[in-house]
């Protein structure tokens, strides 16, 4: 892996002019001056903002190959419900990158390769990624995806109920960068054998002063309730649709967990204890999908089968 930087981007408000990308650009979220905006330029594996994209596209590209002409062929990772002008947008943005072939290659596919499921053989492999904006649920056999269910929730929407609760039940104001690291510091989805305590620190909105509060795991689980349960509900709903004779497949070889979000603790636990069923967390669950994407672009013949070609 030679670049892992975050899609955020910091942009001069009168010039448009970036100033940084990248994990210098995450640095400054909530931090920046008026006369400097961070912007998100992809939100729920979805581009909101078309012309940011591909100069953080371009910028990924001259971090790698050193030159502003390279002519790059590119595998993206991208949901697996996206719709036919979102899948468009995303290879557009490519090609005006500097793209000279865009392949798209859906998430959970991504994650099972880079998991090391068997994805080529008649086996049903279940696959649960819990990204930052989306959850995917699928079951892959024979290099597809037999059954797939897609929830909009993920890391980012646990943060969201955090910064909801602390102010609902503290009236304390935390921004995302800080709901994050608590998440990180104390958050579960299922009871644990050591509850973990964190200290906060935000700005009270009675006084406007800063404050800090102390809040416990058990707290944060009620605040990320209703997410953590559309998560588990999407795997349900997989398992549901899943045809009989890969069901039996899945029983016998549990259900692996990737992305960011299977690094939430007790999340594998939750799940096992909803289904059933064995649940195994990748060993590094946040990379697993740009290892799968990886694997297609070094072993591109073998894989091509699994890859859509996105021409204009």
């Amino acid at each position: 892996m030679v670049v892992d930087e975050p899609s955020v981007v910091t942009l001069e408000v009168r010039s448009g002019r970036m100033v940084a990308a990248g994990a210098a650009a995450k640095a400054m979220v909530g931090r920046t001056p008026p006369t400097l905006r961070t912007v998100r330029p992809m939100r729920n594996g979805v581009i909101t903002d078309f012309e940011v994209t591909e100069r953080l596209i371009r910028y990924l590209i001259q971090q790698v190959h050193g030159s502003r002409f390279a002519k790059p062929r590119l595998v993206v990772a991208v949901p697996s419900g996206l719709t036919g002008v979102e899948r468009r947008a995303v290879r557009d943005a490519c090609m005006k990158a500097g793209a000279r072939a865009v392949f798209l290659l859906e998430e959970p596919l991504a994650a099972a390769i880079g998991a090391g499921l068997p994805v080529h053989e008649p086996l049903g492999s279940m696959i649960v990624d819990v990204g930052g904006g989306t959850t995917e649920t699928s079951v892959v056999s024979l290099g597809g995806m037999v059954s797939v269910t897609a929830t909009r929730v993920g890391g980012d929407d646990l943060d969201d109920a955090m910064v909801t609760y602390l102010k609902r039940e503290y009236a304390l104001a935390i921004g995302d960068a800080t709901a994050e690291q608590l998440k990180i510091a104390a958050g579960s989805a299922f009871p644990q054998p050591a509850e973990a305590k964190a200290e906060v620190r935000g700005r009270d909105l009675v006084s406007g002063l800063p404050r800090t509060v102390l809040v416990d795991a058990s707290e944060l689980r009620r605040a990320t309730e209703e997410p953590v349960r559309q998560i588990v509900d999407t795997v349900k709903a997989t398992l549901d649709s899943c045809p009989p004779e890969l069901a039996g497949d899945v029983m016998d070889r549990g259900i692996t967990l990737a992305g960011g979000g299977a690094l939430l603790r007790g999340l594998d636990e939750l799940i096992r204890h909803e289904t059933g069923m064995t649940v195994h967390v990748c060993d590094d669950p946040l990379r697993t999908v740009v290892v799968g994407a990886g694997m297609c672009v070094e072993q591109f013949e073998t894989l091509k089968p699994v890859l859509a070609q996105e021409t204009s």
